[in-house]
């Protein structure tokens, strides 16, 4: 029998703590899913890790490998093979509360009954404190910008309806790079659909030193046309001048560093043209923080 919901992760060499996220899948209170894991290429342990987790047969697991794309390039795998009607993704050094498939489960049948492109739900960290702000109570539905803009802060987890999911183009894949910011998704699917928001607690994070997060401004560097793919995005979309004027700062500095057109294709050609000057200084900021970024983490 299909379940409902899948549950994704995208991994690369993390067998030293993924099995933190099984055994969190283990204790659901809830059953209606099942696990892919996305294999980015690791040459760890993983492989084997799943293969011994798969025989045990306490849940439904599919384990599928791929040369090294990077974190979005594992999202577009993933959602290609997803043949549950929903999904959420759980990055390998996360894992799940023990009553978040249930949390989801609950909500369904609103969102079976809605237009909304899947719910919105908190983190929070292995001491059980949320990731930033809760969402106000009576936000019922919105966007995932409309909660930024209008001041809630921190991660959140998205639950999607994989329907919705594919309407939307895959994560463009640039050779050598690693990384196009996935949010880069979510800001198209809100200019099309609303959230329905709750303030259940459906991941815990924890930010590893070899995590993303934690190495942005290498990652400006080592991806320049992910992100400036990304600004574009944010620029098309922008909601007031200050963001799409930071956002060109940001697209100044990914010119820079992969030298591409700064205008092609650029929605807000005027904003980005006053934006210049800001985005040198800003790209001598990357700069300076690349040099001192811990040697450990590069």
């Amino acid at each position: 029998m299909r379940k409902a919901i899948t549950v994704f992760t995208p991994t690369f060499n993390r067998a030293y703590c993924l099995g933190q996220l099984y055994e969190s899948l283990l204790r659901q209170t809830a059953s209606d899913f099942c696990w892919l894991i996305v294999d980015d290429g690791s040459s760890d342990t993983t492989k084997d890790l799943v293969a011994g987790w798969i025989a045990e047969q306490k849940i439904p697991i599919t384990y599928l490998y791929q040369t090294n794309q990077g974190m979005h390039g594992a999202h577009n795998t993933a959602y290609a093979h997803i043949e549950t009607p929903y999904n959420v993704c759980i990055d390998s050094d996360d894992y799940m509360p023990d009553d978040a498939i249930a949390q989801i489960l609950a909500h369904l049948p609103q969102l079976e009954a809605s237009d909304c492109a899947g719910m919105i739900g908190l983190d929070c960290d292995p001491q059980g404190k949320l990731i930033g702000t809760a969402i106000p109570e009576h936000w019922q539905r919105g966007t995932l910008n409309d909660l930024y803009r209008k001041g809630v802060t921190g991660d959140k987890k998205v639950v999607l309806k994989t329907q919705v999911v594919r309407q939307f183009p895959p994560y463009p894949i640039y050779p050598g790079e690693k990384l196009v910011p996935l949010g880069t998704l979510y800001l198209q699917i809100d200019q099309q659909y609303t959230w329905l928001y709750t303030n259940a607690l459906l991941c815990v994070v924890e930010y590893l030193a070899d995590g993303s997060s934690r190495n942005i401004f290498k990652q400006y560097e080592r991806s320049p046309n992910g992100f400036f793919y990304s600004r574009l995005i944010e620029l098309r979309f922008g909601h007031s001048f200050i963001y799409k004027f930071t956002r060109a700062m940001h697209l100044v500095s990914s010119a820079i560093f992969g030298r591409l057109s700064l205008f092609k294709n650029n929605p807000e050609k005027v904003i980005t043209l006053l934006a210049i000057p800001f985005g040198i200084l800003f790209h001598g900021y990357v700069l300076f923080k690349i040099a001192n970024e811990n040697p450990a983490s590069n």
